[in-house]
């Protein structure tokens, strides 16, 4: 009687047992997956502030580069309002006769009309 007594308390011990590193492994499993999350967060969260950071300089160097094409441009109107017939006269420029390329009237081809 008493070999029938002991044989249900190890099968008990042997689910406890194998219960217990389940829980074990689950709780790894869970914890592993916080630890890759909080890893992704603080990497998305480094990407955006640099991005940020990133954007603040290209939008400064965006700004400086418009102020000089504005200046470009004041540089281009002043010198275009310079430049006139006298101009070019003195740099040695010629009017010159204007010719025109104009193409012959060679005719019209009959297409002949079939009743069908």
């Amino acid at each position: 009687m008493r070999t029938m007594s002991i044989k249900p308390k190890m099968h008990t011990m042997s689910i406890n047992i194998a219960n217990n590193n389940l829980e074990r492994q689950v709780l790894n499993i869970v914890l592993w997956f916080l630890v890759a999350l909080a890893a992704c967060y603080v990497f998305f969260l480094a990407n955006m502030v640099f991005n940020i950071v990133e954007r603040k300089s290209l939008e400064a160097e965006a700004n400086t580069l418009s102020n000089q094409v504005q200046d470009l441009e004041l540089q281009y109107l002043s010198v275009s309002n310079k430049v006139d017939l006298n101009l070019a006269k003195s740099m040695g420029f010629q009017e010159t006769k204007t010719k025109y390329a104009t193409r012959e009237y060679l005719g019209s081809i009959k297409l002949a009309k079939n009743d069908l």
